[in-house]
Order: structure tokens, then C-alpha cells, then sequence
């Protein structure tokens, strides 16, 4: 994770989950058992270089374990 998040992440969604989730084995071996949820949302991040962006991140979320893996997928301004 190149950025940071600045803001509370709004607008969340869930993509997937349970069976749905197609990395469901790979992160049970990492994270361990878990109902797992593929999620999505907007908050404004800082990146590396400074600059300030409002972006749509997706992360993989578990009960008793959280946000895993956040990832920005694209810029919304």
C-alpha cells in the first residue's frame, strides 16, 4: 500500500462474500478462518508524493480479524 487514507472510508459496499470470494483459500492460509467479505468504498487518500486524492479502494474484511489488503482501484476526480 503505496498512500495513505486520510478520511473515514464512506460508501461501503459489500462485492462479495463467503463462497464468492475468489481468493478465499489464499487468505485463509495467511489470515486465518474468517467469514470473509469482499468489500469496496470512497475515501480520499495521501500518496507517496504527496498529493491528495479522492479514490475507490476494495478490501477483503473478516469478523475478530478486519481490513486486509486495501487497494485503490481507480481515482474519482
Amino acid at each position: 500500500m503505496n498512500f495513505d487514507i486520510i478520511d473515514e472510508i464512506t460508501e461501503i459496499e459489500t462485492i462479495a462474500k463467503g463462497t464468492g470470494v475468489r481468493e478465499l483459500n489464499r487468505l485463509r492460509k495467511f489470515y486465518g478462518l474468517g467469514n470473509r467479505k469482499k468489500m469496496k468504498g470512497i475515501a480520499r487518500i495521501r500518496l507517496s508524493s504527496g498529493k491528495i486524492r479522492l479514490a475507490e479502494l476494495h478490501w477483503y474484511e473478516a469478523h475478530g480479524i478486519g481490513k486486509k489488503e486495501i487497494k485503490r482501484k481507480k481515482y474519482l476526480e
